[in-house]
């Protein structure tokens, strides 16, 4: 079985889109893991939604994804995203509210643990060196029992490998091996890059080989721009995609 992992995309219809072409070029994908965070910030949450539930889908909730159905509370969010929120709920309609309300926070699919944040805070937290200890990074490890577990949130591309708390930079078209150590990854984000690459990143994983290949990919960034702001969203929200910042 080959997945298509994506995290992070934020309501970009236009980054989503580019990703599902050039996963197909790669060979396709028959299932979609989603990592949490499929709208906030960008002006097409319904489309995104509905491109994702016409494949065979296994999803988990981020934090905007509660935020925008009135799960979570909105404290910890910036002015700017509180906007995009409060903008996203009056666009979702019932059946759209119903399937973010049904995404788990984690679930486990063909041997994966798949999240948003990190395992021992599936919303919250970011998993990142800068953020955790080396007894935080241990103590994760001990969150999940897999092999190998899945996270979106930050929105960079890594791998952490549990043995010596390695935080690993994925590079485009790297392949790695899930199996050869006990590791947290993530697959970059496909809507909203921060690691100043403004490229959609994702991830193709065969379980088959157990080989996770991570992409970068260029898509009309100024499309989307011009909907965020013809939508009266926070002008950030656009021009930080030009940046991955």
């Amino acid at each position: 079985m080959r997945y298509l992992v994506v995290a992070d995309i934020h309501s970009n219809l236009e980054a989503l889109q580019t990703v599902m072409c050039h996963a197909e070029a790669q060979g396709g994908f028959e299932s979609i893991w989603c990592l949490g965070d499929i709208v906030g910030y960008g002006a097409d949450p319904v489309p995104c939604i509905d491109l994702l539930r016409s494949y065979p889908l296994a999803s988990v909730s981020g934090n905007h994804d509660l935020a925008a159905i009135d799960m979570l509370s909105m404290d910890e969010f910036n002015g700017y995203a509180r906007e995009a929120v409060l903008w996203t709920r009056q666009q979702l309609g019932l059946d759209d509210r119903e399937f973010l309300a049904g995404n788990p926070l984690s679930r486990v699919e063909d041997g994966v643990t798949l999240l948003h944040g990190t395992p021992r805070n599936p919303i919250w937290d970011n998993y990142l060196p800068q953020f955790l200890s080396k007894d935080h990074v241990a103590d994760s490890f001990l969150q999940f029992s897999t092999p190998s577990c899945l996270v979106g949130h930050s929105h960079i591309p890594f791998m952490c490998i549990e043995d010596d708390a390695q935080f690993i930079a994925l590079q485009p078209a790297q392949r790695k091996l899930l199996s050869q150590a006990r590791c947290v990854v993530n697959p970059g984000s496909v809507g909203q890059p921060r690691d100043e690459d403004s490229r959609a990143a994702y991830a193709l994983y065969d379980a088959e080989t157990d080989t996770f290949t991570h992409y970068r990919v260029e898509y009309d960034i100024e499309a989307t721009q011009a909907k965020i702001i013809a939508a009266g969203l926070p002008d950030i929200l656009a021009s930080r995609l030009s940046d991955g910042r």
